[in-house]
């Protein structure tokens, strides 16, 4: 077999997490093979090009941080623009800014123009919540007011879950990004862009030293790969590793409409939310506008959300609390693994960010190696 040479570590997975860190363990001596079942590398922040457009292939990725180390390691492998995410949400047909800004209330309210007024209105409509919130509803309402969760929040998230508000989780909308300035910005990190030439460019010169094998399915070679690696690093979901010993987790998938338009700009912004229920899609991209892009033509993709089944991609793990309780078992379980590590959005089953997500690959790195990046990515 072909998998005989050994290897210090294998890496499950060819996105974000696995180019990081192999990055670094091949810098640093380590002999490392990266595998993936699809036929291509940057997992689920793959691009391609279409009619000179970068197409987000799994849907929008814009990469942000307040972490100048992460920042800087990324731009190591690629320049980044300026672009700034300042999407769009329309609700029966009215445009409302996001994040929720002065420019939201305004428009939601005709007589608040000011962050006082706009601080009050909230508080009012606020206070018809007693207590502490018993689900995404009312946590909503609590911190948005109610008007914000009619118009902004409520369709779009019944549609990106599947499921009543008053059946979600408090829990799964923690904090809402409410900002009472003038600012369209949704992000309140310092470094913001995406990476010229996409993502893959940049996943490629970070993998560039590193033996890649795509099209390659774990699990249909296992006792193979497991033998060609004195450690493995997987990144794929932690319940299908265990073989679902305790039971499948639930995940959230996506469906991707991607259309070719002959016209040079069919939204006018990168990113537009519909947050209405009859909608049924939860937005539309058009890829050009991350890039700033002059072409004659466009591309634009809509997002359907819907429950994850096998075969599909699994991309947003249900964090209520039947599936914490779940995910702990399997959790438990991995701590007793010798030789495999779990790491990722679906081997640690949380929802992360791209920074989050190469800073969590960066300080393994590190503890494997006992090293220490040039970047104080630890310390932001």
């Amino acid at each position: 077999m072909y998998f005989c040479i050994m290897y210090d570590y294998l890496l499950v997975g060819a996105g974000l997490f696995s180019a990081t860190a192999a990055n670094v363990l091949t810098e640093r001596g380590k002999r490392c093979l990266v595998i993936d079942r699809r036929g291509h590398i940057a997992g689920n922040c793959h691009t391609r090009v279409q009619d000179g457009i970068n197409i987000h292939a799994y849907g929008a990725h814009i990469f942000h941080t307040d972490n100048r180390g992460v920042w800087e390691f990324v731009n190591s492998f690629a320049g980044f623009n300026n672009f700034i995410n300042s999407p769009i949400a329309i609700f029966n047909g009215r445009i409302y800014n996001l994040p929720f800004n002065m420019n939201t209330f305004c428009r939601i309210w005709d007589d608040v123009v000011t962050p006082a007024q706009a601080r009050e209105r909230i508080a009012e409509q606020a206070t018809e919540i007693k207590g502490c919130p018993q689900n995404l509803e009312e946590q909503a309402v609590s911190l948005a007011g109610r008007d914000i969760y009619e118009v902004l929040i409520k369709g779009y998230t019944e549609k990106q879950w599947g499921r009543k508000c008053v059946d979600l989780p408090a829990s799964i909308i923690t904090r809402v990004p409410i900002r009472f300035v003038y600012d369209n910005n949704y992000y309140d990190d310092r470094y913001q862009g995406i990476p010229g030439g996409g993502y893959t460019g940049m996943i490629e010169k970070m993998l560039a030293d590193t033996e890649v094998r795509l099209s390659c399915d774990y699990f249909a070679d296992r006792a193979a790969l497991d033998n060609c690696a004195d450690k493995i690093i997987f990144t794929g979901m932690i319940d299908e590793f265990f073989g679902h010993r305790f039971g499948k987790l639930e995940y959230r998938t996506l469906r991707f409409e991607h259309e070719a338009l002959d016209i040079s700009d069919y939204q006018g912004n990168a990113v537009v939310n519909y947050t209405d229920s009859e909608t049924p899609y939860t937005r539309i991209i058009e890829h050009k506008h991350f890039e700033f892009g002059k072409q004659p033509s466009t591309i634009i993709t809509k997002e359907f959300p819907s429950e994850y089944v096998s075969g599909c991609e699994p991309y947003y793990p249900v964090n209520d609390e039947a599936n914490t309780s779940l995910y702990n078992k399997y959790d438990d379980l991995a701590k007793s693994q010798a030789k495999v590590i779990f790491g990722g959005r679906l081997g640690t089953y949380r929802y992360l960010d791209m920074d989050d997500t190469v800073e969590a690959a960066l300080l393994l790195a590190d503890r494997l190696t006992g090293g220490r990046m040039p970047y104080p990515y630890g310390n932001g």
